[in-house]
């Protein structure tokens, strides 16, 4: 099947829209969080468990950590990421650009390409514009990314320049190395080209004319999740979706917290990925429809009501707070694995809402009251 996206339906106050994303692995419904599999899985969910509790209905890839470990070899003889971890749904693919901002340290940025060590061990390797695609090729990921560089922030706007010039340059060769290529699966990939430029607006302007003018099936908006203040990762978002094609989808790449994505989604914005409600969830921090947990205080020791009444997630409505707590404060993995099924199941629950609310008409209310709720600490 061949990448397409509709529109179904737009908030009449704001420039939220709801949407459908099909791919050869099936149908996205817009807007979407994406749980983020690093090495091949979502850390400490069972894929059952994404389909079944969190609802997921694409997760990402990364090519850098795949790359390296289990490595090509392995992913090409399975028949790809999809076959090696059992996922039969969506998913997609980041070009590794994110690591070699990352990696400041241990890599060489030239026009050829990126130079950097292995993490690991320490070895040397290549990824140019070319290598992303092809190594995005063997993992198999139905959505791949653009090679492109993401700025720091700050960031001194002669680098920003520069930077964003050298992106659009790998985009034009990844584009002709996609177009010249075939998936090895029997499927189509989509590319998606990213918009850059760091928090300068002219720069973002040019950044985001020169990606619409590839005329790529969708559209992505990298480096705005990388410390900047919100408001101007707000403004950069707004500006950029004025000038993407509306017909076509918007990723907004890294970004984050639940407010972050009610306000972008309110911008525009149809696709999300973030490693927070995972990454926090380990700490024992809980996000809800209420507000914020922090489960490692003592506050909870002798709260024997369920984690969440309302969650979606049967274990949030099993489980106690203080049995919660309990296993957070001692370390033990299923209160990780409890705290991420929460989470993730949350931040899914939250864009279905958003996508209900922009079919009936109510978005954007309903967005002022969660946004007043949301961010609280409980």
């Amino acid at each position: 099947m061949s990448f397409s996206f509709t529109i179904q339906h737009n908030d009449p106050q704001s420039s939220a829209r709801a949407g459908l994303i099909q791919t050869a692995h099936g149908p996205i419904e817009t807007p979407i969080f994406m749980p983020v599999g690093t090495a091949g899985s979502v850390k400490a969910v069972h894929q059952h468990e994404l389909v079944d509790e969190i609802k997921a209905q694409i997760i990402l890839g990364n090519t850098y950590h795949l790359y390296l470990r289990p490595g090509t070899e392995v992913l090409q003889q399975v028949g790809g990421l999809h076959k090696f971890n059992g996922w039969d749904k969506p998913i997609l693919t980041d070009s590794g650009g994110y690591q070699v901002y990352s990696l400041s340290g241990t890599r060489k940025i030239v026009e050829e390409g990126v130079t950097f060590q292995s993490h690991i061990d320490g070895s040397k390797h290549l990824f140019s514009p070319e290598r992303a695609i092809d190594i995005q090729r063997i993992i198999g990921g139905d959505i791949i990314m653009a090679f492109d560089e993401c700025t720091p922030y700050p960031c001194e706007y002669k680098y920003a320049q520069k930077s964003m010039e050298m992106t659009h340059r790998w985009l034009k060769r990844c584009c002709a190395h996609f177009d010249e290529t075939q998936g090895l699966y029997g499927y189509e990939q989509t590319l998606f080209p990213i918009v850059q430029g760091s928090t300068y607006k002219d720069l973002r302007i040019q950044s985001a004319e020169a990606i619409a003018s590839f005329e790529r099936p969708a559209n992505a908006i990298g480096g705005l999740s990388v410390g900047e203040p919100a408001e101007e990762m707000y403004a950069m978002t707004e500006l950029v979706c004025g000038i993407l094609p509306r017909d076509k989808p918007r990723y907004l790449m890294g970004v984050g917290t639940p407010s972050n994505l009610l306000e972008c989604i309110a911008l525009g914005i149809d696709m999300f990925d973030c490693v927070l409600p995972s990454r926090n969830a380990r700490h024992g921090l809980l996000y809800t429809a209420n507000g914020v947990m922090n489960m490692r205080n003592a506050k909870w020791s002798h709260d024997f009501s369920p984690i969440d009444p309302e969650s979606t997630c049967s274990s949030s409505r099993f489980y106690s707070k203080a049995y919660l707590r309990h296993l957070v404060h001692c370390g033990e993995i299923l209160g990780m694995q409890i705290a991420t099924l929460h989470n993730l199941s949350f931040f899914l629950w939250l864009v279905g809402e958003a996508r209900k609310h922009i079919a009936d008409g109510t978005f954007s209310t309903w967005k002022a009251e969660m946004l007043r709720k949301v961010e609280q600490r409980l």
